[in-house]
Parts: structure tokens; C-alpha cells; sequence
């Protein structure tokens, strides 16, 4: 199995930043094109534990103003194969002093790159 196929890389990077910027400016319509439309996705996030593209799209529409702007500090994108790929981020909110994380893991379908799986969660004081 090759790694970070530079081909593939590109591809997974490419989505990644398209959905860093759907999510900094609200388009939800992106957004739930970058995810598995499946009930099979799962999005673990601070307050929420979300099983299903449904109760993933219910959380976005319910949340006013979208998520908080941030910064990403620090990005990894690994892919494996050409199918397969995972991302990491390191973040910063506006405003917000502890850092957060997030992972997406990423599968690519005939219709493109979807993120099956994401986490996202705060940094706390070492617990």
C-alpha cells in the first residue's frame, strides 16, 4: 500500500480545504456534500454525539451562526492507498484560549471524497 500518493494527497487536501471554508462561512449545502450521506457517519463533537448524516445535518441547521471561526494551527493529511486517508488539525478559536483538535476520516466514493468519521473537541488542562 502506497502513503500519501502525491496524487491522492493533492485530492484529499483539496477537499479538506473546501471544507474548512464551508464550515468558517456557514454553507451548509457543502458541508453535507463533503459527508457520507449515510447513517452510518458518525460526528463526535464537544456536547454532541451525532450517529447518522440526519442528526448531523439537524445539529448544523440548528446551530446559530455556524461554528466559531478559527485558525488551523497545525494540519496532517495521510492517505493510504488511494481510497482511504485520514486528517488531523490542531486549531485555534477566536477568542477561546485552550486549543482544539479535530480528526475526519476520509473514503473516497464514486461521487468524490466524503468524510465518513469526524471528532472534534477542545483541549483541556491535561486530564
Amino acid at each position: 500500500m502506497q502513503i500519501n500518493d502525491p496524487a491522492t494527497l493533492a485530492e484529499v487536501e483539496a477537499a479538506f480545504a473546501a471544507y474548512e471554508l464551508a464550515l468558517m462561512t456557514n454553507d451548509l449545502e457543502a458541508l453535507d456534500a463533503l459527508f457520507w450521506q449515510s447513517e452510518f457517519t458518525v460526528r463526535i463533537g464537544p456536547g454532541q454525539n451525532l450517529y447518522g448524516i440526519d442528526a448531523i445535518q439537524a445539529f448544523r441547521a440548528a446551530r446559530p451562526g455556524g461554528s466559531p471561526q478559527r485558525e488551523l494551527v497545525k494540519v496532517v493529511i495521510t492517505t493510504f492507498g488511494t481510497d482511504f486517508a485520514t486528517a488531523n488539525a490542531e486549531f485555534q478559536r477566536a477568542g477561546n484560549a485552550p486549543p482544539g483538535r479535530q480528526s475526519q476520516t476520509w473514503a473516497r466514493f464514486p461521487e468524490g471524497w466524503r468524510v465518513v468519521s469526524a471528532h472534534v473537541s477542545m483541549l483541556g488542562d491535561g486530564h
